[in-house]
């Protein structure tokens, strides 16, 4: 019989509270507790980024994370990524960029580059590169990912929020 433990967490700053299976990896809660389905499910080895938060400031793969492991953290999707309504500068610019084409990467990437950007304003391509190394897209190439990045950090810098 698996045991089950308490969860209380902020996620995209709202405060929750479960009872879950210990064995519960993070993915699975946003995804089947929370109904917060922008966190993907790739590879389930941490290897391709689909499932990409930040957890306390940090980018994490959330299928390496037990959910009982963020209980007292902050948790940021893709979902807590818009605000009032609007697209972040760096979702426009994957939107601008052609940073995306299926799509099923794009929460990760993003997550991974917000990262990124709230610690390097002005990112080189290699920079941006490095920052999302452990997201992987099949479909773009790379390119206009890269460009919307950069293209994000000179929008974020002309109007800081």
């Amino acid at each position: 019989m698996a045991r089950e433990v308490d969860v209380e967490v902020r996620v995209n700053g709202q405060a929750f509270k479960r009872r879950v299976q210990s064995r519960m990896l993070l993915v699975d809660f946003l995804r089947d507790e929370l109904g917060l389905t922008g966190t993907h499910i790739g590879c389930d080895t941490g290897h391709c980024g689909a499932c990409t938060v930040m957890v306390d400031g940090v980018t994490v793969k959330s299928c390496l994370l037990l959910a009982g492991q963020t209980t007292g953290s902050e948790v940021l999707t893709i979902e807590g990524v818009v605000a009032a309504g609007k697209l972040h500068p760096l979702q426009q610019a994957f939107l601008d960029h052609q940073g995306l084409q299926c799509g099923y990467c794009t929460p990760g990437m993003i997550l991974s580059s917000l990262f990124l950007l709230k610690h390097n304003a002005n990112p080189s391509e290699d920079e941006v590169r490095k920052a999302i190394d452990g997201n992987l897209c099949r479909c773009t190439g790379y390119l206009g990912i890269v460009k919307a990045v950069r293209a994000a950090a000179t929008a974020m810098k002309k109007n800081p929020s």
